[in-house]
């Protein structure tokens, strides 16, 4: 009998300035929309009503930028991370163009790094991913490094070379697709969000403890495992999981930062978009049966080129497993080494740029 096995890279297959196209192009609908919004819990406007999203100035609601981004990252994971030890970090992630139901998605990759760990047994690979709709427009782009198993020890592997990353995202690259066309409008957004604070109201330094807290679930992991398309081990493999070190399936890194992202809406309830994923950390793992919390600190506040209507906010977002945010007082603190020590609650630190409406600067608020 012939046997065809699925076969996933390991280490040592991946070269640098290999390209990566990535099967399975996948039509989004309503239907995944109202799925993210099951998991997640999410009740920002924009995303919950057709109506709202075309106050500003979109046809319909846009799926949620991190539900995008966890579509597209899902894509990614059959070629790159299914023998992986652990997502490593994120950055230069800039959500470009709006996706909506009836979009087709598909996505392709370039290795821009590797470097063999000094066990000898994994190594470390960088990426840059790249998002498209059916008409080939870049909705999304990221960076991303992950920690892979080598398939044999004694294999040979390129020589390393480590890529250099941008800390953040040019603010002039930032493209804010959501539009205040009137006061009226403003208005009526400011209903629909439930809040009057908006982005003139922030100041860098401001610390907004989130009040709510959401338990994770098996199942919930499962379903936005399954909802992603993301077959990673650690996520679906209950079985083989019994016999790592944690004895259990994980939580999905991005279903993790999208839980945390969605319990933020109280206090950023006017954060209309994500702009860019400056970089992300998953801290820790999270687990079936944690409760996650967060809270979110004002890193800066600035003005979009060109634009009156919104302007940006570039935001820490902090995730927490079963502490509640008042009683953290500092996620992190520095080491003589450059590095962090993170307190033991944090899952999750999220340096991200959203896009919030301005106070209004008279009755035309036309571009």
């Amino acid at each position: 009998m012939t046997k065809h096995p699925f076969k996933s890279n390991f280490f040592e297959d991946f070269r640098l300035g290999q390209i990566i196209h990535h099967a399975t192009p996948r039509t989004v609908s309503d239907g995944d929309i109202s799925a993210y919004l099951a998991l997640t819990g999410s009740r920002f406007a924009i995303h919950c009503a057709d109506t709202v999203a075309r106050e500003l100035g979109h046809p319909q609601r846009p799926l949620e930028d991190l539900l995008v981004f966890n579509i597209a990252f899902g894509k990614t994971v059959p070629d790159l991370s299914v023998n992986a030890v652990a997502n490593l970090g994120y950055a230069d992630l800039r959500f470009l163009a709006p996706v909506y139901a009836g979009d087709t998605l598909s996505c392709e990759s370039v290795v821009i790094g590797l470097k063999e760990n000094s066990s000898r047994l994994t190594g470390v690979v960088y990426v840059r991913s790249t998002c498209y709709n059916k008409d080939g427009v870049v909705v999304l782009t990221w960076v991303r490094w992950v920690m892979v198993h080598k398939r044999r020890r004694e294999a040979k592997v390129a020589d390393p070379f480590v890529p250099e990353l941008l800390t953040s995202v040019p603010k002039d690259d930032l493209t804010a697709r959501a539009r205040i066309r009137s006061s009226e409008a403003l208005e009526e957004w400011c209903e629909a969000s439930g809040s009057a604070q908006l982005w003139d109201a922030y100041a860098p330094g401001d610390r907004i403890d989130h009040p709510l807290g959401m338990t994770m679930e098996h199942a919930d992991n499962m379903a936005a495992a399954r909802l992603y398309q993301n077959n990673s081990r650690p996520h679906f493999d209950g079985f083989g999981m019994r016999q790592s070190q944690i004895g259990q399936r994980l939580v999905y890194g991005g279903h993790v930062i999208s839980v945390c992202r969605a319990l933020s809406h109280d206090g950023l309830e006017n954060a209309v978009e994500i702009l860019a994923v400056n970089a992300g950390t998953h801290v820790s793992p999270t687990l079936a049966g944690d409760t996650l919390y967060a809270f979110t600190e004002v890193v800066d506040r600035f003005k979009l080129p060109n634009r009156t209507d919104v302007g940006a906010l570039r935001l820490r977002l902090v995730g927490l497993k079963d502490t509640i945010p008042t009683d953290v007082e500092v996620a992190s603190t520095s080491m003589p080494n450059g590095g962090s020590a993170y307190h033991p609650a944090v899952v999750l630190d999220l340096d991200y740029v959203v896009a919030v409406p301005r106070k209004a600067q008279g009755s035309n608020r036309h571009d």
